[in-house]
């Protein structure tokens, strides 16, 4: 699935081709994704001009001039920009042509991705609303946590994993910032103490930057807006690596199940 450096890493390559782009035509050929295209996004979009594009948790705000189009990858879309005489194939369920001959191509063949208008604060759409605090801004910071898990018993790995909380810590990112803070994912979240929480909210911020400059992870088929898969997963200490040596100490890399999603850690180097 697409996580916060998967979509940072596609606002980064979509963001120069098309700020600035007068919208000509949308083009829905699978309205039902995880919820329906709007129908009227033709009428909505036409010679709409494209102003800035901004990412909210895993969404893309792309603002236009009279409301936002919010998109999400799902579990496995991705947005390329090609050109307009480029045909579409099985999974290409949404193009949003533009006015210099190119066009944005949402792929997505489990179609768990969207495709929404809102006019006015994108922030305040029901999808938005509650989401935590982004963790690469200031306001994700020691104290914050700290706060925030002192009466939570649940394992430190869901509550990081909580976009009520922090927004964008998915579960291969979760695994790996864990790691290099020496933090046992199974740990309950309120035996942690401040130093901890320095520590790991250091390490979750430098994981996520880490994998945003490599491009994100190319599990499954993600790939950025010119196709390019990311390089991330080429860097993992112990995500996926159950039965290996650790890279730092030599010990097995252990497995386990924590809310329908398998952790890896390792047992000498994370207490």
């Amino acid at each position: 699935m697409p996580e916060l450096p998967e979509v940072e890493t596609t606002l980064r390559g979509l963001e120069p081709q098309l700020v600035g782009q007068s919208i000509t035509d949308i083009v829905i050929r699978t309205s039902h994704l995880r919820w329906a295209i709007p129908m009227q996004l033709a009428t909505i979009l036409h010679n709409q001009v494209i102003h800035t594009l901004r990412r909210r948790a895993k969404y893309l705000l792309i603002k236009c001039d009279s409301g936002t189009l919010i998109l999400h990858l799902g579990m496995s879309g991705s947005l390329r920009i090609l050109s307009a005489n480029i045909a579409a194939e099985k999974h290409d369920h949404f193009d949003l042509k533009l006015a210099n001959g190119m066009l944005m191509r949402l792929r997505d063949p489990r179609r768990f991705g969207a495709v929404l208008w809102h006019e006015g604060d994108p922030t305040q759409h029901p999808l938005l609303l509650k989401l935590g605090v982004e963790p690469l801004e200031s306001a994700f910071n020691a104290d914050y946590l700290y706060r925030a898990i002192r009466k939570r018993h649940a394992a430190i790995k869901l509550i990081i994993m909580d976009h009520h909380l922090v927004v964008g810590v998915g579960n291969i990112y979760a695994n790996e910032a864990l790691f290099h803070a020496g933090i046992r994912p199974q740990l309950p979240a309120s035996k942690l103490s401040r130093a901890r929480c320095i520590r790991l909210v250091k390490t979750i911020q430098a994981t996520l930057t880490d994998a945003i400059e490599l491009g994100g992870s190319s599990l499954r088929d993600f790939v950025d807006s010119n196709g390019n898969p990311g390089y991330f997963q080429q860097h993992y200490w112990v995500y996926g690596r159950a039965a290996k040596a650790c890279r730092a100490c030599d010990s097995t890399i252990k497995q386990l199940r924590q809310g329908q999603r398998s952790s890896f850690y390792c047992p000498k180097c994370q207490k």
